[in-house]
């Protein structure tokens, strides 16, 4: 069973930076995308980034491009999101997602497309 477990959401001001980490358990963790999506309340979920990790390229969507950082640790079955210069317009529930088989490059930001997903966890940026 897989299991996507999201943490390191928080408060935090205008400029600010977070990190949070994605761990997978029951994945098999090689030729798949694996993103980050974000929900705001009375909002769509958002596609924010995504890592192909079988060769580590990377997607990100418009608005976070310069500011936040997709990376993966394949020893610890982890995905991370870098956040730096947060906007209160960053506020969302953030939630973890990992498609199922092998796939090819690119990974598309569309939540259709992913299969598992993490329980999210809250992310707050006050002006």
């Amino acid at each position: 069973q897989v299991q996507l477990v999201e943490s390191g959401g928080g408060s935090v001001q205008a400029g600010g930076s977070l990190r949070l980490s994605c761990v997978a358990s029951g994945y098999t963790y090689s030729s798949n995308c694996m993103g980050w999506f974000r929900q705001a309340p009375g909002k769509e979920r958002e596609g924010v980034a995504a890592i192909y990790t079988g060769g580590s390229s990377t997607y990100y969507a418009d608005s976070v491009k310069g500011r936040f950082t997709i990376s993966q640790d394949n020893a610890k079955n982890t995905v991370y999101l870098q956040m730096n210069s947060l906007k209160p317009e960053d506020t969302a529930m953030y939630y973890c997602a990992a498609t199922a088989g092998s796939l090819k490059p690119p990974c598309a930001l569309v939540t259709s497309d992913y299969n598992y997903w993490g329980q999210g966890t809250q992310v707050t940026v006050s002006s």
